[in-house]
């Protein structure tokens, strides 16, 4: 049994879904895991744990700066722990190449190098976004490839959670 660390970084909630999946997914393995929210962090990664996996989501072309500036202050951490990232985006439901392309700004703004990555659509939530956000995010969605929805009457979800699980299995059989 290995006592692992999940952090992440979310706005609308999806983050925060995908790494509690991730969480039960390691705990069902066996695994002992703490789950938190990056601003509830603090500035460093505390002693004790075999391995660290950070989430982001992607708004406005950036990853959550919370999360850039954690991994900035935690590179020695980072380095000696087994480690796995995974960037949120809609830009991973249909544009592959975007999606990579943020991961690589986040690897070159932190210098962070996981051992492990992982791209998964994010959520649409139309129904839960004020009028102006409601129809900027249309916009982007109809202006994105991945066919996203626009019916600013539902919300729509493109995470896969079956890769979820499987990044999160791939990782604890990495954990060794």
């Amino acid at each position: 049994m290995k006592k692992l660390l999940i952090t992440y970084g979310t706005t609308e909630g999806q983050t925060e879904k995908i790494a509690s999946l991730i969480r039960d997914v390691l705990r069902d393995l066996g695994h002992d895991v703490e789950l938190r929210d990056v601003t509830d962090m603090g500035d460093t990664i505390p002693a004790g744990y075999d391995g660290v996996v950070v989430g982001a989501s992607i708004h406005m072309g950036k990853h959550d700066k919370h999360v850039v500036d954690f991994v900035r202050k935690n590179q020695d951490a980072l380095a000696r722990l087994r480690s796995a990232f995974f960037s949120v985006s809609l830009a991973a439901h249909g544009d592959t190449a975007e999606a990579e392309g943020y991961v690589d700004q986040f690897e070159e703004e932190t210098g962070w190098r996981p051992d492990k990555v992982a791209l998964f659509g994010g959520a649409l939530l139309y129904t839960q976004y004020g009028f102006i956000k409601r129809h900027m995010m249309k916009k982007i969605a109809g202006d994105k490839p991945g066919n996203l929805g626009t019916d600013l009457s539902r919300d729509y979800v493109y995470t896969e959670w079956d890769g979820v699980k499987r990044f999160a299995e791939d990782f604890a059989t990495d954990l060794g």
